[in-house]
């Protein structure tokens, strides 16, 4: 039965409270388009991904202009390119990254995720080749994300490869440093990576997914926040009720997209990921959702417990209103993409030790937090070293994306526009990790890794 209040609640969310589907990701499998020839491999890439995504765009447009409901972006994951690049060793790797660059421009979606690499137990052939070349190839496209997974609870973590990855980084902003180092946004360093994820940069097609699949990315954070600020004083488990009842309505927007987009494309409906995707926009923040629960400032003491309740009851939510939930799937804090996050950043009140802390219980990690720009590669590659130990011992999904602002020093400001948003050089410690990162070799997996 159709509930009016139901249909009114939701128009109300859509229209006053910035609720949105962030992203209708296609996954795109190119295990075909392997070739020993990189220029064949790049002509099979390109046919491919303008034949499978050729009416992405479109139709999400349409399902937009039907349902009332804003589709922000359009964008597909693609396999992740190491794979390719071992097919053809001695091959300039770059060409893979304009190979995609031109396959985005010609479908007109907002990214392509994919420019990535599994290398958490040792590097494979082709690994250390697109790696080396990530630096050039954020910095010629403008479209395409790339991710490195360096660690899992199954296998520990790769010292060689953090200690490569925070050379990467740096490079990659240095490159950039005339576009604000936006090359370093659109890069991320994970351990426990996810082979489902919709959302930049991180997304990548996995190899045990299908051909091509359609994957979710919701957003909700004004409508969470808005249901919060009615609530008056009410008990911490009222709250949480409240977020579930909120995240299972969010999620039932998501898997009515889903099923449409998967329907008019001829693609199979892969999974929601229910995260809350915040936004620059005022009114749009997670930040804001943790001070309506009652913190004077995120950042402040009790931060760490509220996001735990906040990202413990939007799983349960959305897990009762989608059997395809993944991804993610929980509270992102991106420092620039979050409009409460900037402003607590730049009053002092948000660390990056507190961000840290917070990382234990939320859905990613340290993400799009702009560190100074003379920080050395040790010290980046020791804060991704930091972020992949809460995943790999909590067994979940963390992940850097730290953006040295070359030239700038703690207080000022970078700018990337769009999405990425703004926000000050968060101060770093200076105290040196070199001689533990020089060490190399490998973290051993927790005992908890033993669970067959």
């Amino acid at each position: 039965m159709i509930n009016t209040k139901d249909i009114l609640e939701t128009i109300a969310m859509i229209r006053q409270e910035h609720l949105d589907i962030r992203t209708v990701t296609i996954g795109i499998s190119l295990l075909d388009c392997i070739d020993p020839d990189i220029d064949a491999a790049c002509r099979k890439i390109y046919d491919k991904i303008t034949r499978v995504a050729a009416r992405h765009v479109e139709v999400c447009d349409d399902i937009e202009r039907t349902y009332g409901i804003p589709i922000i972006h359009k964008r597909i994951s693609v396999t992740p390119v190491a794979m390719l690049a071992a097919a053809c060793p001695g091959a300039d790797v770059v060409k893979f990254a304009l190979t995609l660059e031109k396959a985005a421009n010609a479908v007109g979606v907002n990214f392509i995720g994919g420019y990535s690499a599994l290398v958490q137990k040792g590097f494979a052939p082709g690994d250390l080749a697109l790696i080396e070349s990530i630096p050039e190839a954020l910095s010629e496209t403008e479209h395409i994300c790339s991710s490195v997974n360096v660690g899992s609870t199954r296998a520990g973590i790769n010292m060689d490869a953090v200690a490569k990855m925070g050379g990467i980084v740096r490079r990659t902003a240095e490159l950039t440093a005339d576009r604000d180092c936006v090359g370093a946004a659109k890069l991320v360093v994970f351990c426990n990576a996810v082979e489902d994820n919709p959302f930049m940069a991180g997304a990548f097609h996995g190899v045990g997914e299908g051909e091509a699949v359609i994957n979710i990315g919701v957003s909700g954070p004004g409508v969470v926040r808005s249901v919060l600020a009615r609530a008056g004083d009410v008990p911490i488990d009222e709250i949480a009720e409240r977020i579930k009842r909120t995240a299972f309505k969010i999620t039932r927007v998501g898997q009515l997209v889903a099923n449409e987009a998967a329907s008019r494309l001829g693609i199979p409906f892969g999974i929601v990921d229910l995260s809350l995707a915040p936004t620059p926009a005022v009114g749009d923040s997670v930040a804001h959702i943790l001070e309506e629960i009652g913190l004077e400032k995120c950042g402040g003491c009790g931060t760490t417990a509220a996001l735990a309740l906040l990202n413990d009851a939007v799983k349960k939510g959305g897990v009762m209103a989608s059997s395809q939930v993944g991804g993610l799937s929980g509270a992102f804090i991106p420092v620039t993409e979050d409009a409460g996050m900037i402003d607590a950043a730049r009053i002092g009140a948000l660390s990056i030790e507190k961000l840290e802390a917070m990382t234990a219980v939320c859905s990613v990690g340290l993400d799009m937090i702009n560190i100074p720009g003379d920080t050395p590669a040790d010290v980046i590659s020791a804060i991704i070293a930091d972020e992949a130990a809460i995943g790999m011992v909590n067994s979940k999904t963390t992940a850097v994306r730290v953006i040295p602002a070359i030239g700038k020093k703690v207080g000022e400001e970078l700018s990337f526009g769009g999405l990425l948003g703004s926000g000050p050089v968060m101060k770093v410690s200076t105290c040196s990790p070199a001689k533990f990162i020089a060490r190399g070799g490998r973290i051993p997996a927790p005992l908890q890794s033993l669970k067959n």
